[in-house]
């Protein structure tokens, strides 16, 4: 198989994405097994699952990613920036389910408008959580209905920018006592780090970065 991280010319497409998807994400029917292993791999006895839909909308000339601002009055992440998802529920027969599903809960995104191409490896945090990223490229005619509760807004940015590994901010600092290394990557204006930073990085890593390089991993 062609290894696509080593095509000459990057075109930041839905096209291109789901190119790169084949044979480089766990493909979506054969994802939750092994993100099950995944989750029961943290030694933590509050290992939980968790999914996030990653949407990739299908934007001419170019991709962009669609991204939630956290209302300020959530009891945990309060104002952040992050992807729709939530914790795997046991009604969700697997981790697309869980994503999608909160996809629809959150901002009010149709499951008919979202075409999953695949995931990347469990992404676990501090806290115990292993975080399944389901990328989904999603058609540019969609509409969105927030739940006011949970998302004060949507964004758009340009699937470029964050596939530019110059837009990546490695940073290192003390939280609750503990040396955290974390990426952020900052877009006018918007804050977006930690979590949502760090599986943006993971997906540029998995599709982009080239065999044999390697970069500090980030669990924060």
């Amino acid at each position: 198989m062609i290894d696509v991280r080593k095509a000459k010319r990057i075109e930041f497409t839905a096209e291109d994405l789901r190119r790169r998807a084949t044979g480089l994400l766990l493909p979506v029917d054969g994802a939750t097994r092994a993100l099950h292993l995944q989750t029961a791999e943290i030694a933590s006895p509050a290992a939980r699952a968790a999914a996030v839909l990653v949407p990739v909308i299908d934007r001419k000339p170019e991709a962009t990613l669609l991204i939630t601002l956290r209302t300020e009055r959530l009891a945990v992440h309060a104002g952040q920036i992050a992807f729709p998802g939530g914790k795997v529920e046991e009604t969700d027969l697997t981790p697309a389910e869980t994503a999608l599903r909160e996809a629809e809960e959150e901002i009010g995104l149709a499951r008919s408008f979202v075409d999953l191409v695949g995931f990347l490896d469990c992404y676990r945090t501090n806290k115990g959580f292993c975080i399944a990223p389901a990328i989904g490229v999603v058609r540019p005619d969609f509409g969105l209905k927030l739940d006011p509760r949970e998302v004060a807004e949507t964004f758009e940015v340009p699937f470029r920018f964050f596939m530019s590994p110059e837009n990546h901010e490695f940073h290192k600092r003390e939280i609750d006592g503990e040396r955290r290394d974390y990426y952020a990557m900052p877009y006018q204006g918007r804050h977006i780090w930690g979590v949502t930073a760090g599986i943006i990085r993971a997906l540029y890593e998995r599709l982009y970065l080239m065999p044999g390089l390697t970069s500090p991993r980030n669990y924060p």
